[in-house]
């Protein structure tokens, strides 16, 4: 498979090929953005124009991912001058065990055995999902969930922390895989890759109501280290982790890919692009596919310096970020009138 990552030393930007515990630098690129742009207008495939443009010089992955490197990772997508222009995105409820959690937030009586008549709307969102988010190729299917996260100021790299911001409730981890995607001249939007990515959210507030979700998803998030160009993303296992103290607190075994999704990928898809505006040439999408399971599911709450660490098979390295919870006080924004 062939995985990307992109660095940064100082004002210079580099992007690189993994190469066992190497990384192979690029000529001439000097992000995946400009790489897929090149790929696109060139119609030339992503493999073979890096491969055309791999240099001699490489670097030491263990020190580059280790922070003992005058090289930093970056996300593994971004877009490298107009942040504004990368939209990062989401669809949720497409995993059973995310399901359940969910509705177990929502329930109105969450002890009593669920009926048709007494579902949470987010099961029968769910439900919806599994007899209609996998049609057949080129059909249409129901749509899923969608929501907002930001646009591209809010990704942080591997080893970035994530911030729970003063005016939140909370902030728990969400271990996805995203995908990336850049808008063509023509107008068609063109998967560069997948990514491991940590879906940061605020699931306190989200508890509170479940009309409270779009809001619960405005917070930074993680993506990378590497982006990994053609995985078969059927069934991938993997595990997220929680450390406080240096000491593991909570763990779990999870998994994504197709097979684990009651819609299909090509279905989250077209409901992500079918909006005109979703094609705008020359924007970049950052799009989670929705988790498995995560910590706060079973009742941990983060505290400031725990690390979470998510991790997928054939995705690389695993992606760490450190939780920073903003202690300020909430202020009040206020309004300036022109009149």
């Amino acid at each position: 498979m062939l995985r990307l990552i992109q660095l940064r030393n100082g004002n210079i930007r580099k992007i690189g090929v993994i190469d066992d515990q190497r990384i192979k630098l690029l000529s001439e690129f000097a992000s995946i953005y400009e790489l897929a742009r090149a790929a696109i207008d060139s119609g030339v495939k992503l493999s073979a124009l890096t491969e055309r443009h791999c240099a001699d010089e490489s670097l030491d992955y263990d020190e580059v991912y280790g922070g003992q490197s005058e090289w930093r990772i970056l996300p593994a997508a971004d877009h490298p001058e107009e942040p504004s222009r990368c939209l990062v995105t989401g669809t949720g409820l497409t995993h059973m065990a995310s399901a359940r959690n969910r509705d177990a937030m929502h329930a109105k009586n969450p002890d009593q055995p669920a009926q048709v008549e007494t579902l949470s709307d987010s099961m029968k969102m769910f439900r919806w999902g599994v007899e209609g988010g996998r049609p057949a190729q080129g059909k249409i299917g129901v749509a899923p969930e969608w929501f907002y996260k930001g646009c591209g100021d809010v990704l942080r790299a591997h080893g970035e922390p994530l911030v729970t911001p003063r005016y939140a409730e909370d902030g728990g981890e969400e271990p996805e895989v995203a995908g990336v995607y850049l808008i063509g001249a023509d107008a068609r939007p063109y998967r560069i890759g997948l990514a491991v990515g940590n879906e940061f959210s605020d699931h306190k507030f989200e508890k509170r109501n479940y009309l409270y979700l779009a809001g619960s998803k405005l917070r930074n998030c993680a993506l990378g280290p590497e982006l990994i160009v053609d995985h078969d993303f059927q069934s991938v296992p993997g595990e997220v982790v929680i450390e406080r103290d240096g000491r593991p607190l909570w763990s779990k075994e999870i998994k994504t890919g197709e097979a684990e999704m009651c819609h299909s990928l090509s279905n989250i898809e077209h409901h992500h692009f079918k909006f005109e505006w979703h094609r705008r040439p020359g924007d970049l999408h950052v799009h989670f596919f929705g988790a498995d399971a995560f910590s706060f599911g079973a009742g941990v709450q983060l505290s400031d310096g725990d690390v979470m660490t998510v991790s997928f098979e054939g995705f690389g390295r695993p992606l760490r970020n450190p939780v920073k919870i903003d202690q300020a006080t909430d202020e009040f924004v206020a309004v300036t009138r022109l009149d």
